[in-house]
C-alpha cells in the first residue's frame, strides 16, 4: 500500500512541475521521467504498481467476484443485463472500455526501463511484468471489440499510428501470445518471485486462457460476420494446451483439499491464500488499515440482488456421475424443496447454493444464524431473485458479517486444468489419461466419479451441435468455475447465444407445489415473486416477455465508440450490425 501511495505522489510531482516551459518540448506530464526516477529496479516496480489495480477483485457494496456471472445464464440479477437483452440500438459516442491509457504507459515503460541499473535478473523480471500487463490489456480489448489498432510504442501528436486501422483479431491474438511468451521467458517462478507480484505461472495461465478463447472463437464463429480473416483455431488451441501442460508438468500447483466434506466451499472464503496449493495469485485485504470489502455481508445473508438460475442448478450431475435427465437417483419434476434438489447431486451444488440448515453465521453467546428460506422479502440488493441463494464465497465467521477481509482469488490452478482438457477436446486429442490428470482431479476433490472419455449421453445436452465429450467438458467447466466470472466469455467464444440466450428468460426454483416454501411466501407469489406457467420463479416474466433479444449478427461484440472512428479519420471500422 505504501508503494501505491508513493507512486501516486510521484505522478503528482510530474504533472504539476515546470509549467512555464513550452509544453510540446516537455517530458509527457502524465508519466515519470526515467532519467529522474528510474535508477534502480525498485523504481521500475513502483511504476508497474499502477497496473495491479486492473485485476478483477472484491470491492464495493456487493457480493464481489461471486456476482461476476450476472452477465450470463448462471445468475439472474435484479437488473436485466443490457448486452444479453440486446437493448442497445446505436453505437455510443464514447466507451471507457476503449482505453489505451494503460497500454501507452506499458509501452513507455518498455522503451525506458533500460535506464535502471542494478540486479539484471530483477530488471528482466519487471520487464516480464510489463509484457504480461500489455497482453492482459489487449486481451480485454479483443474480447470486447475484436480486432483493434495495435500500438506498441508511445505516440506523439503527429504520429501516423494515431490513425491506424484495426488489426485483424487473429493477428492481434498472435501479438498477445508473443507478449506472453516474452513474459514467460522473463518472469521468475512464484517460488522465487516477490509475494503479490506477477510471476511466470500467471503468464502461462493467461496464455492458456487467451489461446482457448481465440481458438474456440475462430472455430465456432467461422463463416459468420465475426470470423477471423484466417481460421487459425488449431494454432491457438495448441497454444492453450501447451501453456497449460507446461504448468501441469512443473508440478508447482495442486488442487486444494482439506479433507472435509465442505472442501470446495472452504476454498473461497479464506483470509490468507499464501499457503494454498491451488491459488496462483490473489488479493489480500487488511481491515486494520481500512482495506476490506462487503462480500461477507451480501453473501449469503442478503441475497445480493441476484440468484443462481435453474439452468445452472440443472447442470450438476447426480452423484453416480450421470446427468439428472438419466440418473435413477434424481426424481426430476418431483423436487419439493431445496433439500430435495441437492440430494444425491454433485456436492459442489450444495456448496454453491444455500439449502435449509446451512450455517450462515456462527455466533458466540447467541443463537447461530441458520439458512431457512431465501431472502425474498427485501428490495434491491436485500433480496434473492430465483430461490437459489448464493452460498459459495460466504463465511460463517461472525467477524466477517459486515466488513470482510477474505482474500479475492485472481488465478487458480483449476482453470488451467479445465483449459487443458477443453483445448485437447477441441483439437480431438483428449485421452482418458488427460481427463485423469485434469477434470478427474477436480471431481476427486468432491468424491464424484471419474469422467470417462466415452461419457454417458445426455438427452438434454446444452450444445446439440458438438460431441457428448465436449458437452461434458463444458459442463465441468461451468460447474467448477460457477460464479467466478468466466461464463459470459465462454458463451461468446462458443457462439452459444442462439442455444442458451436468444428468446429465453432466466428462471429459478419451482416454488408452486414446493410445500414449505410456497406456504411461507404465498402472499408474495404472483406479486413480488413472479412465477411462470410451470410454477418456476421467473424474475424477468414482465420485463422480458419474449425473452432475451440478443442480436446474433451484432451483440457478440460491442460497438466501437463513434468518436474513435472520427478521430481515426475513418480508418477504424465499426463492428458488424452497428453501422
Amino acid at each position: 500500500m505504501k508503494k501505491i501511495k508513493l507512486i501516486t505522489l510521484m505522478f503528482a510531482m510530474a504533472i504539476f512541475s515546470s509549467c512555464s516551459d513550452d509544453l510540446l518540448n516537455q517530458f509527457p506530464q502524465d508519466e515519470i521521467s526515467p532519467e529522474q526516477y528510474w535508477k534502480t529496479p525498485n523504481d521500475l516496480a513502483l511504476f508497474l504498481n499502477q497496473f495491479y489495480t486492473s485485476f478483477p477483485v472484491h470491492q464495493g457494496f456487493n457480493g464481489g467476484t461471486f456476482e461476476f456471472d450476472n452477465n450470463s445464464d448462471n445468475l439472474a440479477d435484479i437488473f436485466v443485463n443490457g448486452r444479453l437483452e440486446g437493448n442497445a440500438v446505436l453505437a455510443p459516442s464514447s466507451d471507457g472500455n476503449w482505453n489505451y491509457g494503460n497500454i501507452r504507459s506499458v509501452n513507455f515503460y518498455l522503451e525506458n526501463s533500460g535506464t535502471a541499473q542494478g540486479d539484471a535478473q530483477l530488471i528482466t523480471h519487471y520487464n516480464g511484468e510489463a509484457y504480461f500487463f500489455r497482453a492482459m490489456f489487449y486481451f480485454n480489448l479483443l474480447k470486447r471489440f475484436g480486432g483493434v489498432p495495435y500500438i506498441d510504442k508511445t505516440l506523439n501528436t503527429d504520429s501516423p499510428e494515431l490513425f491506424s486501422a484495426r488489426m485483424p483479431r487473429n493477428e492481434l491474438a498472435t501479438k498477445i501470445i508473443e507478449d506472453l511468451d516474452k513474459a514467460i521467458t522473463s518472469l521468475k517462478k512464484q517460488s522465487s518471485a516477490e509475494a503479490f507480484r506477477v510471476h511466470q505461472g500467471m503468464a502461462l495461465a493467461l496464455k492458456s486462457r487467451v489461446g482457448l478463447y481465440e481458438g474456440t472463437w475462430e472455430k465456432y464463429h467461422e463463416g459468420t460476420v465475426f470470423a477471423a480473416p484466417t481460421n487459425e483455431s488449431a494454432k491457438f488451441l495448441g497454444h492453450a494446451a501447451s501453456a497449460a501442460k507446461t504448468l501441469i508438468d512443473q508440478s508447482a500447483y495442486s488442487i486444494y483439499n482439506n479433507g472435509t466434506s465442505s472442501t470446495y466451499w472452504d476454498l473461497f472464503n479464506q483470509k490468507d491464500y499464501s499457503g494454498n496449493p491451488e491459488v496462483m495469485f490473489w488479493k489480500k485485504y487488511d481491515l486494520s488499515v481500512g482495506i476490506g470489502h462487503r462480500v461477507g455481508h451480501y453473501l449469503p445473508h442478503t441475497g445480493s440482488g441476484t440468484g443462481v438460475t435453474k439452468s445452472l442448478v440443472d447442470t450438476y450431475l447426480a452423484i453416480d456421475g450421470q446427468p439428472i435427465s438419466v440418473s435413477p437417483l434424481y426424481n426430476s419434476g418431483k423436487e419439493t424443496s431445496l433439500t430435495d434438489i441437492v440430494a444425491d447431486r454433485d456436492p459442489r451444488l450444495a456448496q454453491t447454493v444455500c439449502t435449509p440448515g446451512d450455517l450462515i453465521t456462527e455466533n458466540s453467546g447467541v443463537a447461530n444464524e441458520i439458512f431457512e428460506f431465501p431472502t425474498f422479502r427485501g428490495n434491491n440488493e436485500i433480496t434473492n431473485t430465483t430461490g437459489f441463494q448464493i452460498y459459495k464465497g460466504g463465511s460463517t465467521e461472525a467477524a466477517q458479517r459486515y466488513d470482510s477481509d477474505t482474500g479475492s482469488i485472481i488465478f487458480r490452478y483449476a482453470e488451467v486444468l479445465l483449459n487443458y482438457a477443453e483445448a485437447k477436446a477441441e483439437l480431438g486429442t483428449l485421452t482418458q489419461a488427460d481427463l485423469n490428470s485434469t477434470i478427474n482431479l477436480l471431481r476427486a476433490r468432491v468424491d464424484m466419479p471419474n469422467m470417462s472419455i466415452v461419457p454417458v449421453a445426455d438427452p438434454n445436452k446444452a450444445f446439440t451441435a458438438v460431441s457428448d465429450l465436449i458437452n461434458e467438458v463444458r459442463r465441468e467447466r461451468r460447474v467448477e468455475l460457477a460464479l467466478e466470472g468466466r461464463r459470459f466469455d465462454d458463451l461468446m467464444r462458443w457462439a452459444a447465444a442462439d442455444e442458451l440466450i436468444v428468446g429465453k428468460r432466466l428462471t429459478g426454483f419451482q416454488i408452486v407445489g414446493s410445500g414449505a416454501m410456497e406456504t411461507e411466501f404465498t402472499a408474495e407469489i404472483g406479486t413480488s415473486i413472479l412465477v411462470n406457467g410451470d410454477g418456476n420463479i421467473d424474475p424477468y416474466l414482465n420485463s422480458l416477455p419474449s425473452g432475451f433479444q440478443f442480436d446474433l449478427g451484432r451483440d457478440y461484440l460491442s460497438p466501437v465508440p463513434t468518436e474513435q472512428i472520427v478521430l481515426s479519420q475513418g480508418n477504424v471500422s465499426q463492428n458488424p450490425g452497428w453501422q
